[in-house]
């Protein structure tokens, strides 16, 4: 199950599990990408039949989880794997944040994941089999002027996730993270004020205004690039690999 994954990183890790040989649940609250997934990695066969089944779900509805983890695993089988990609981005002075702002951001990017890991990880451990990660952010690590909601949701996943990698790998379950930088995606152009190139290049060299250092590699991630390093992580070559927080930033934090 790969929550998230109507666009973006969800998209592009529900790709990459997909070429690894699995068969997805692919969730999001918006139906159209998720349809429009199903139908591209069909391989001209029906999307409802293809690897990529999708399921209209709202991660935030603790009920609609459980029901949907129940449904996923008595149409396709046990889950044996569950990415936390689904997340939002309120951005803004921390002062100037509205109380929406901060309950909306905590629902999605911490209580969401909560949802997802406590229907999933029962399962797992009862199995005594599973692999979740979360998509956390290297924001959740150091400090962002503007992303306060965000940053601290975040590192809340993330030791929410390492909590759970703990309690159930006596049972053979692996929790681990994955935290991108800058990556290209909608979210990350939603920020960017002026042209994209421009703008990508000021990511790129880093912002001493906004205290922020620029990329060692020289170039912005791609979805793909985050993908590669879920699918690793849930792959049987990580199997002694968990509560890992693995950055996927191209440098950017020099993993302070």
């Amino acid at each position: 199950m790969v929550t998230g994954a109507g666009q973006g990183i969800g998209a592009a890790v529900t790709r990459a599990l997909v070429a690894a040989g699995a068969v997805v649940a692919a969730v999001d609250r918006n139906p159209g990408p998720l349809t429009s997934l199903a139908r591209e990695l069909a391989d001209g066969g029906a999307p409802d039949g293809g690897p990529v089944r999708p399921y209209v779900l709202d991660v935030t509805d603790a009920a609609a989880v459980e029901s949907a983890v129940e449904l996923v695993e008595r149409q396709l089988g046990p889950i044996g794997v569950l990415v936390n990609v689904a997340g939002i981005l309120r951005p803004g002075p921390a002062v100037d944040l509205t109380d929406e702002d901060w309950a909306a951001t905590f629902a999605v990017n911490t209580t969401g994941v909560f949802h997802t890991c406590r229907a999933i990880g029962r399962r797992m451990a009862e199995r005594g089999t599973g692999a979740v990660v979360t998509v956390g952010s290297n924001a959740a690590g150091v400090p962002r002027a503007g992303m306060a909601a965000y940053a601290a949701s975040k590192a809340a996943a993330t030791m929410f996730t390492r909590c759970l990698g703990l309690e159930l790998a006596r049972s053979g379950v692996r929790c681990n993270i994955v935290s991108p930088g800058s990556t290209d995606t909608e979210m990350q152009r939603a920020l960017w004020e002026d042209d994209a190139e421009a703008a990508e290049r000021r990511v790129i060299d880093g912002d001493p205004a906004g205290w922020r250092v620029g990329i060692p590699l020289g170039r912005i991630a791609q979805p793909a690039d985050v993908a590669e390093a879920v699918v690793f992580l849930v792959s049987d070559r990580a199997r002694h690999i968990t509560m890992h927080d693995l950055y996927v930033d191209g440098g950017a934090t020099l993993r302070a």
